[in-house]
This record gives C-alpha cells, sequence and structure tokens, in this order.
C-alpha cells in the first residue's frame, strides 16, 4: 500500500522560553514500518505526545490527519478510540499489580461488573508468548526486570484494537536476542496491515526494519527518506541527525592500566523472592586502574544482580564470596560500605533509581556525598552550586542552569548528571550498568570521551552493555557471563561479536 495512512502538517510546539517543534512535516504509509531519528532533544517524543494526545488540541499549531480525517485528541484514550496506541519511553507499569492486571489496566475483561480473572490471564497468557516473555501472567511487575517490563508494555499495547502503533525506543532495555524477536514482531504486524511508528537511537534496527525514516534535528523536519530507493546508509543517518560526520562510532583511546583496584572471588547472590535460585554462582573477575572492562551476557544472566550485589549488598540475599580493594580484602555490606570504599553504581534505570527527576541539577549532584559539604550539621548552599556548576561546565550538561529540574534533561544530559553524582563521591571503582541506553549516537560519543578520560585519570571501570559493539568498541577486556557464571574473558585484540555470542549462551557447567 502505497496511500498515507497519516499526515501531519505544521506541527509547531512551544513550551515556555523553548519551541520543542517548528513546522514539523510527517507522512506515514498504510502498513509500513516508519522511523523516526534524531539526536536527544530533537522533538521525537513531542511529535508523537502531539499526535496521542498527551498534548491535546489546542496546544499546538498544524494538524493532524488520520485516514485523511482531520483529528483533535484531547486526550490519550480519544487517539486510542481511532487506533492509535503509543508505548512512552518511560514505563507506565503499576509494579504492585501482576503482568495480567497491567496488560488490561483501563481495558478489564469484565462481566457484569466483575472481572473475569481466567480470561484476564488466559488472554494475558497468549500476549505474552507473543512478545516472548515466559512469565506467569500473575507475576507482579515489581518483581521482574526493565527488560521484562518492556515487554510486558508491548503486550499491553498489542490487546487494544491497534491501527497505528507508534514506540518510543522499544528496546532500549533489550539485548540482541530479545531485540530481534520485538523486530520480528513488528515485522508479522506490519505483514497484518498494522502501521508502526518506530523512535530508536539504535541504527542497526532501523536499517534492519524501517521502510521509511524520518529525521528530525533541532525541532525541525531534515528529510524523509525510503529505505528502496534512496542508498540510505547509518553514516547519513548520522549525519542528518547531527548536522555533522563522526568518523568514528567510539573516540580514539591509549589504555594506561594500572594495579588492580578491585577483585571479586567466588560471589555467588541467591534471588530475593526463590531463596533457593542461585543468580550469581561463584563468579570471579578482577579490575584495573585505568581500565575499562566490559560486562557481556543476555537478559537474565545475572549481570545487574552481580553489579548490585558487589554495591554494598544492594540486591539478593544469602551473598557468600570476597571483595579485594587494591589488594587487600574488605567488608561490604551496605551501600554506605561501598561509597565509604570508593566503588560507585550507575544504575541501568538513571529515571527511576539514578536521579530524583523532580528535584534540581545541583541536589542531584550532591545526594550521594552531602557530608563534604556540610559543617557541623548545615549544607553549605553556596558551595554545593559551586560543585554543581563546576560539573555543569566539564561534563558539558545542556541546561540554563544547576537549578534546572532534572527531569526535564534530555537522556544523554541526565546521564552526565548521573556520572557527575558518583565523580563527586571521589570514587575509583565505577560500576556503569548500560551507561548510554535511550541517548542518541551523539550524546553516546560524549559519554564515551567521559569514560575514557575517567580511565585516564586513574579509575577501575566496568560497562554493563547490551550492545555487544558497544563494548568491543569501547572496552581493553570483556567478561562474558552466562547463567550467573562467568563463561570468558577476552582481551580487546581477540574480541569478536561471534566470541562473545559463544560464550553468552554457555550453560551452566
Amino acid at each position: 500500500m502505497t496511500d498515507d495512512i497519516l499526515r501531519m502538517r505544521g506541527i509547531t510546539k512551544t513550551f515556555p522560553g523553548v519551541k520543542a517543534l517548528q513546522d514539523v512535516n510527517l507522512s506515514v504509509r498504510q502498513g509500513e514500518i516508519h522511523a523516526i531519528c534524531g539526536e536527544n532533544g530533537a522533538g521525537k517524543s513531542t511529535l508523537m505526545k502531539v499526535l496521542s494526545g498527551v498534548y491535546p488540541h489546542g496546544s499546538y499549531e498544524g494538524e493532524i490527519l488520520f485516514d485523511g480525517d482531520p483529528c483533535r485528541f484531547a486526550t490519550i484514550r480519544d487517539s486510542e478510540q481511532r487506533g492509535i496506541v503509543i508505548i512512552h519511553q518511560e514505563l507506565a507499569l503499576c509494579p504492585q499489580l501482576s503482568i495480567a492486571e497491567n496488560i488490561f489496566l483501563g481495558n478489564e475483561r469484565a462481566a457484569r461488573g466483575l472481572i473475569d480473572w481466567n480470561r484476564t490471564n488466559h488472554e494475558a497468557g497468549g500476549l505474552l508468548t507473543r512478545v516472548g516473555l515466559r512469565e506467569n501472567p500473575v507475576t507482579q511487575v515489581s518483581d521482574i526486570g526493565v527488560g521484562k517490563q518492556q515487554l510486558v508494555e508491548i503486550a499491553k499495547a498489542l490487546s487494544k484494537e491497534v491501527r497505528l502503533l507508534i514506540l518510543d525506543e522499544p528496546t532500549a532495555a533489550l539485548n540482541d536476542e530479545d531485540s530481534a524477536h520485538l523486530l520480528d514482531l513488528l515485522r508479522g504486524l506490519r505483514d497484518e496491515g498494522i502501521t508502526c511508528v518506530i523512535i530508536s537511537h539504535k541504527l542497526n534496527e532501523v536499517m534492519a526494519i524501517a521502510d521509511s525514516i524520518t529525521i528530525l534535528r533541532d525541532g525541525r523536519t531534515i528529510e524523509t527518506l525510503d529505505m528502496k530507493t534512496d542508498h540510505v546508509t547509518e553514516d547519513r543517518i548520522i549525519s542528518a541527525m547531527v548536522g555533522r560526520d563522526l568518523e568514528n562510532r567510539y573516540p580514539p583511546h591509549e589504555p594506561k592500566i594500572g594495579d588492580e583496584a578491585l577483585r571479586i572471588e567466588d560471589w555467588t547472590v541467591h534471588s530475593p523472592t526463590q531463596r533457593e535460585r542461585k543468580v550469581v554462582s561463584g563468579a570471579g573477575l578482577t579490575l584495573r586502574r585505568g581500565e575499562i572492562v566490559g560486562l557481556a551476557g543476555l537478559m537474565g544472566a545475572g549481570r545487574t544482580e552481580l553489579a548490585m550485589s558487589v554495591f554494598g549488598r544492594s540486591y539478593g540475599t544469602d551473598i557468600s564470596g570476597r571483595i579485594y580493594r587494591d589488594g587487600k580484602l574488605v567488608e561490604i555490606r551496605s551501600v554506605r560500605d561501598a561509597i565509604d570504599h570508593g566503588i560507585a553504581y550507575a544504575t541501568e534505570d538513571r529515571k527511576r533509581y539514578g536521579l530524583n527527576l523532580i528535584d534540581d541539577i545541583k541536589r542531584n549532584v550532591s545526594a550521594a556525598q552531602l557530608s563534604k559539604l556540610a559543617s557541623r550539621g548545615w549544607i553549605n548552599d553556596n558551595e554545593e552550586y559551586r560543585v554543581a556548576e563546576d560539573f555543569r561546565a566539564s561534563m558539558n550538561i545542556k541546561a540554563p542552569s544547576v537549578l534546572s529540574v532534572t527531569g526535564k534533561l534530555s537522556g544523554g544530559n541526565q546521564q552526565k548528571v548521573v556520572l557527575s553524582k558518583w565523580i563527586f563521591t571521589d570514587a575509583d571503582v565505577l560500576i556503569l550498568d548500560e551507561p548510554t541506553r535511550g541517548i542518541d549516537v551523539g550524546a553516546k560519543y560524549e559519554i564515551y570521551s567521559i569514560i575514557n578520560h575517567l580511565a585516564d585519570q586513574g579509575k577501575a571501570i566496568m560497562v554493563i552493555s547490551s550492545e555487544l559493539p558497544e563494548l568491543l568498541g569501547l572496552c581493553d577486556r570483556i567478561y562474558t557471563l552466562s547463567a550467573g557464571r562467568i563463561t570468558g574473558e577476552v582481551s580487546r585484540q581477540d574480541a569478536t561479536q561471534e566470541r562473545l555470542m559463544q560464550y553468552m549462551t554457555k550453560g551452566q557447567e
């Protein structure tokens, strides 16, 4: 089909002091997968919120035509009644409800005013199978990780009568295997006649799945490309996104590796909900000063569980093993102990655990080490401001001032605030869990440069990432994890995606 199911014309959206969208045009053909690409802050998510009614008619300029009919959506429910469903980048799940309850929240399977739980759980099970999530529908959402929660969001969207499905960074929380499954799922929906609009920073996925691509920059439409006729390459997309060529995706770096900073031996962690199950089993690894070490593994391998348990036993139960700092055995039984021993952990879910989104940059930067700013129990506000301002300048955090609300920053700038917070603690062992998740290619380059700079200062850094090219481009050495066990250790020179995947798929021995 070539007829347009959606046309957005002259869309302009202004916030106080900021023009987020300016005369943006978008046309999407019926039954295609249409990708929207751009740096953080380019206006991608804002455009989709205009389309879905998050920003109601009257709060923006321009017109929306769906199936040729003018649309004036006042709420999300209005757009859903027309068959437009959006899955936001920020997960919208109730953690204390079950998976099935979340899937049908607001769309309950009921008869005579009573919820039919058998039908609810049965239909939820079918949707979970469709998205490739092997979980019992009655499992509480708080008991599953962020990657699985993303799949629940997708199942929730598929439970509605969808004609146009909008996905904002749907694979940001997924590993390569689950991302590939999701892309296959989207191809299947396309074959059924469902139109998909996908916002993604993963250009390899965009190249693999999109029929058309619209590129935004600074709130304006730059161009729309047809994958079949326009000879599209990743370099062309990047150039249009950032307005310049990125010759190398990863900044050059010559490591200066020093003495051992952290060693973990025979580290075993049990699940807090299933105490008999080992999520990490007999793991051992070493980090050296000036070295960037990667940790690779499929979803469920235990990467985050390992990192959090080392960081003051903030995950797991019945934890055993030994931690050495600078060659000395240390006891770390709390997050405070970890910080005091110079260990920092930047979480994979920065919006939920890494930042206070309703507070300003200044408070977020100082939050983990207020004692450095205190005298006789009082915080020195002037010093706190100065410290935050120094980080804003040195980390190139794009914000009017350190009094800006952190939740209004782009993903890349939020990540810089997270890194600033942990650098301020004087940590010399940094564990970075998915440090570039949901960040565009330009901002990723900045984060990589910061990581390299920290390594050059003599800090030992571990990077956990679901993107194997990222680990290969950034790390000096890579450990692989499978079923809670360390299954391999590969140097930069010997590392390939194929070799890492071979180790990552090893079963328990």
